[in-house]
C-alpha cells in the first residue's frame, strides 16, 4: 500500500516542497529547484521568486540572476510565459514547439503571419540585435519599420513565434526601465532530449509535490501517455495516497515529517501555488477561485493562504491612507485576520 496523506497534510506538504515555508536557496537556485515557474506577469513572476528564496532576498537580487543571465523568461510550453534556465528551455521547446505552432496554425492565418511574413520577421530581428538591444517596443517598431505590421496582436504572435523556434528570449533588463531586453537564446540542444525532460518532470515533483499525472500533463501541455512513460524513467518516484486519489512524491520526500500547520502566507499574482495544477481544488474552494480569477478573465490575483487554504486576495496600500486590500471569502478568527493584515503590511517585494 502507498503511504497515505490527508488533504491537510498534502497542502501542508506542498507549502514545504514549493520553498514557501522556509529556503536558503538563492534565486537561480529556486527556478532551478522548479524548472519552470510563471512568468507572465513580470512583477509577480519576479517576487514568486524573492519570497521562495534565502531570507533577506529582495526583487533587485532576483532581477540580478536575471541580468547576469541564470535565469530567461520565454515561451515554454502552453503558450505561457515561464522564468526558467535555458537548459530547461532548450529541452520543453523540443517536446513543445511543434505542438503549439500546430495549435496555433489557425490564429496565425486570421493575422495574415505566412511562413514568407515569419521568415522575413526573423530575418530583420536578427539583423537589428547586433545594432541595439530590444525592448518589446523596440522589436515592434523595427519589424513595423521593415514593412511587417505588427497591429491586432501580430507583434505578440510574431515575438512568441520565433522565441518558440529558440531564435530569441526575454533576457537582462532595460537600464532606463523594467522591461526586459529580447537576446539571442543560443540553446543548449538536449544530449538525450528523453533523459532531460524526465530531470524536468523530477523537478516539477520536487517542488510541487504531491502531484497527480494530471497535474503533470497539464503543466507540460504535453500528452498523458507520453508523461507516463516519461514518469517511469524516474526510480524515485513514488506513489502516495491522498484521501483516496493516486499521486506522486519522490521517495526522499516521504523520510521527512509532515510539517506543522503554516499561518497566513501572501503569494503574488499568477502563483504556481494555483497555477502549478490542474486540479486546484486541493487549495481553493469554488468562492476562492471566484475570488482569485474573478470571471475567469485570466487575470489570477494576488492570493491570502492560510494554512495552504486560498481564503481570499490582498494587495498593498496604493494610497497615502496606507489601506490595504484584503478581500476574504472565508469566516476566519480575529487573530487569524491580524495575522493577515500583518503579513500583507509587512510585504517587503513592492
Amino acid at each position: 500500500m502507498p503511504p497515505e496523506f490527508t488533504l491537510e497534510q498534502a497542502r501542508r506538504l506542498r507549502l514545504r516542497h514549493q520553498l514557501l515555508t522556509c529556503s536558503e536557496l538563492p534565486p537561480a537556485e529556486v527556478v532551478r529547484h522548479g524548472a519552470a515557474w510563471q512568468g507572465q506577469n513580470l512583477p509577480a513572476a519576479l517576487r514568486a521568486i524573492a519570497i521562495r528564496s534565502a531570507p533577506g532576498t529582495t526583487v533587485g537580487d532576483v532581477r540580478r540572476a536575471v541580468d547576469e543571465g541564470h535565469v530567461i523568461r520565454s515561451w515554454p510550453m502552453r503558450g505561457t510565459l515561464f522564468l526558467t534556465t535555458r537548459d530547461v528551455l532548450a529541452t520543453l521547446l523540443h517536446f513543445t514547439a511543434e505542438r503549439i505552432h500546430k495549435a496555433a496554425a489557425r490564429r496565425r492565418a486570421e493575422l495574415g503571419l505566412d511562413d514568407a511574413t515569419l521568415a522575413a520577421a526573423r530575418e530583420v530581428l536578427v539583423a537589428a540585435l547586433p545594432e541595439r538591444a530590444l525592448t518589446r517596443a523596440g522589436a515592434l517598431e523595427t519589424w513595423d519599420a521593415a514593412g511587417i505590421p505588427t497591429e491586432g496582436g501580430r507583434g505578440y504572435h510574431l515575438l512568441a513565434h520565433l522565441a518558440r523556434d529558440g531564435e530569441f528570449v526575454w533576457g537582462p533588463f532595460a537600464p532606463e526601465g523594467k522591461e526586459q531586453l529580447l537576446v539571442p537564446a543560443e540553446l543548449p540542444a538536449p544530449a538525450d532530449p528523453e533523459a532531460a525532460l524526465a530531470d524536468i518532470v523530477r523537478s516539477y515533483v520536487a517542488a510541487r509535490a504531491p502531484v497527480t499525472l494530471a497535474d503533470l500533463a497539464w503543466w507540460t501541455g504535453l500528452p498523458v501517455g507520453q508523461m507516463r512513460r516519461v514518469a517511469t524513467r524516474l526510480e524515485d518516484l513514488a506513489e502516495v495516497d491522498v484521501a483516496g486519489e493516486r499521486a506522486w512524491m519522490l521517495a526522499e520526500q516521504l523520510d521527512a515529517d509532515v510539517p506543522a500547520a503554516v499561518g497566513a502566507v501572501l503569494v503574488p499574482a499568477f502563483d504556481e501555488w494555483i497555477l502549478g495544477y490542474k486540479d486546484r481544488a486541493l487549495v481553493a474552494s469554488p468562492a476562492a477561485m471566484e475570488a482569485v480569477l474573478p470571471g475567469k478573465n485570466g487575470v489570477f490575483r494576488p492570493a491570502v493562504l492560510v494554512d495552504g487554504v486560498v481564503v481570499g486576495t490582498w494587495a498593498k496600500a496604493t494610497s497615502r491612507k496606507g489601506v490595504h486590500a484584503v478581500e476574504l471569502v472565508a469566516d476566519l478568527p480575529a487573530r487569524t485576520r491580524k495575522a493577515i493584515d500583518a503579513a500583507v503590511a509587512a510585504w517587503p517585494y513592492d
